[in-house]
């Protein structure tokens, strides 16, 4: 099955009409009924059940269908990558990390890294699930992470980029934004998020403040929850600073604690590469000077 065949299947899909769906392609209705049997018959199942002048996804079509629109989403994006990248750059770095707020200066780095390097792509991969696996498979060349993390990963130089503090994270019509510090004691009787997705070393903390004071608590499965929670003032949470977003939506509040993050970044052995070692080395100094003036 080529790409085209692939828009074929997925228009009709979308249609349920391959009258429609052939005039919204610029193709007649013949020709785009010949391709889809001919995608049945490569295949070996139907995609469609014909009813007349009507169709409709089998079961199985209605599978093949969804994942064929996360195959031409892949294949656009990677057209388009090599589009970009023949044209303009001889060399690409691709840093992977799990939410835009992790790295929130990475577009400064970048900015001053293409004045040096003219011919050289540096693309972002944001995506919160398998971005480990995307690095092991070499799918990324640096990846943002913790030192715990890093550590577990094979073949890898590990960079030290910065120390991520823990923070009490409220709506900041909440009393306690006022706060300057926070500690246990601030949070009695409040509704407390955790578990989740948080890290041994957010846990710990957690554990320390329920052993400490009386609280109530909700389990918070994702990232968003967290955020739709505390922006609804239906809990507070604690949080690394590396999710801080510096937006004014929620009022970040140092917590009272010894606990941080090492935050480094991750290169595979392997690559050699002058502008890897060059880009690390520029967000390392980016990040040093952050550092002094912002809460991290």
């Amino acid at each position: 099955m080529n790409s085209k065949q692939m828009d074929y299947v997925i228009e009709a899909a979308q249609t349920l009409n391959f009258n429609r769906a052939a005039e919204n392609l610029f193709i007649s209705q013949p020709a785009l009924s010949y391709q889809i049997k001919s995608v049945e018959e490569e295949i070996g199942f139907l995609i469609f059940e014909r009813l007349g002048k009507s169709i409709r996804l089998t079961p199985a079509g209605q599978g093949f269908y969804q994942q064929l629109l996360g195959i031409r989403q892949q294949l656009l994006g990677a057209i388009e990558q090599g589009q970009n990248f023949s044209s303009q750059y001889s060399d690409n770095i691709t840093i992977g990390y799990p939410f835009r707020s992790h790295l929130h200066f990475l577009p400064q780095a970048i900015k001053t890294f293409r004045k040096q390097h003219k011919d050289v792509l540096v693309t972002p991969d944001i995506a919160q699930k398998d971005w480990l696996t995307r690095f092991r498979e070499k799918q990324v060349d640096l990846i943002f992470t913790t030192r715990e993390m890093a550590e577990k990963l094979p073949n890898a130089f590990i960079h030290p980029l910065y120390t991520s503090h823990i923070y009490l994270l409220v709506n900041p019509h909440d009393p306690l934004a006022q706060l300057t510090l926070a500690g246990a004691q601030d949070l009695i009787d409040r509704t407390l998020l955790v578990n989740g997705g948080s890290s041994q070393t957010l846990r710990r903390v957690q554990k320390k403040v329920l052993d400490q004071v009386k609280l109530q608590t909700l389990n918070s499965p994702t990232h968003d929850f967290t955020m739709v929670s505390v922006a609804s003032e239906q809990a507070v949470c604690l949080s690394p600073g590396y999710l801080k977003d510096f937006s004014r939506e929620f009022r970040w509040i140092p917590f009272d604690t010894e606990e941080t993050f090492d935050c480094v970044l991750v290169s595979h052995k392997d690559d050699q590469r002058q502008t890897i070692t060059d880009f690390i080395k520029l967000l390392q100094d980016v990040y040093q000077e952050k550092a002094q003036t912002h809460q991290l």
